[in-house]
């Protein structure tokens, strides 16, 4: 499970400046549901290119809540100027810090306030507003926004990436292209070359402990919900064997189930290269 600071957990749990603002001045809006992850930032700006008020609606974690939150009200006050000068660095370090699992939400953040900036000066911007070509083609991420997070926070590996941008965390087969990523910015010392350990990995026993303790606390409980329930059946390294049962077993969506939830969920919480299978009876 993450750690939280104390200031995360507060902007999470009462969020400020939640909510749409129908007189905006500037509108940005980053990310997609079908990625999990999406963030619309709204600002009102005075005569004198002063932002007088920020709203976000957001979809997405605690840590995309509290950053989202927190970044409204780095903005109030603030001139124009001074505003786009707010990096996902200003976000993260407002909050106390946020995991590095979760540093994507900051990021996020980020480019939400620089979609807004742009749609204040009259420029197109879309939801989606792509640069360059698609990397990741699970969560829709360009060569260009990793080479921007590498050289802007210093990162050294693929683990590294997944981080800040969510890009390898899905299927991963764009892993060999984000080391290319890499070693190009490495050529053009944009990036220290001391920073590139080999990441420690997850032990076995460690693995299972935290895939079994999110199974019992979080998608059992949803599952008996809906009158259904789950077993696990075995854990081998990174793949997870699961059965359904009650209302659940048998369900022509039972494969979705264990994709979209229960996949998605340990992926989030336990580690990202987890692949769920169903068992059936």
């Amino acid at each position: 499970m993450w750690e939280y600071t104390d200031k995360v957990k507060e902007y999470f749990l009462n969020p400020k400046n939640a909510g749409e603002m129908s007189d905006a001045d500037a509108v940005g809006e980053v990310g997609s549901l079908a990625c999990g992850d999406a963030l619309k930032l709204f600002l009102k700006v005075d005569e004198s290119g002063v932002i007088r008020d920020a709203k976000f609606q957001t979809f997405g974690c605690a840590s995309a809540i509290a950053s989202s939150s927190v970044l409204t009200e780095l903005l109030k006050g603030k001139t124009v100027e001074e505003a786009s000068r707010i990096t996902n660095k200003d976000i993260a370090r407002e909050l106390g810090g946020l995991p590095k699992e979760k540093m994507h939400c900051s990021v996020m953040g980020q480019q939400a306030l620089e979609a807004a900036l742009k749609n204040l000066r009259g420029e197109k911007t879309s939801a989606r507003d792509l640069e360059g070509e698609v990397v990741c083609e699970c969560f829709g991420v360009t060569d260009e926004e990793i080479t921007r997070a590498i050289r802007e926070n210093d990162l050294a590996s693929v683990e590294d990436v997944t981080h800040y941008t969510k890009a390898g965390g899905g299927c991963g087969d764009c892993h060999q292209e984000i080391e290319r990523l890499l070693e190009e910015a490495r050529r053009q010392n944009t990036i220290p070359v001391k920073a590139v350990p080999a990441a420690r990995p997850m032990t076995n026993i460690k693995r299972m402990q935290l895939v079994t303790k999110v199974v019992d606390e979080e998608i059992r409980p949803s599952l008996h919900k809906d009158g259904g329930d789950m077993e696990l059946v075995d854990i081998d390294g990174t793949k997870v064997m699961v059965s359904f049962r009650g209302a659940c077993a048998g369900c022509p969506s039972s494969h979705l189930t264990a994709k979209e939830v229960v996949e998605k969920k340990l992926r989030e919480r336990v580690d990202s290269q987890i692949v769920v299978e169903e068992v059936r009876a």
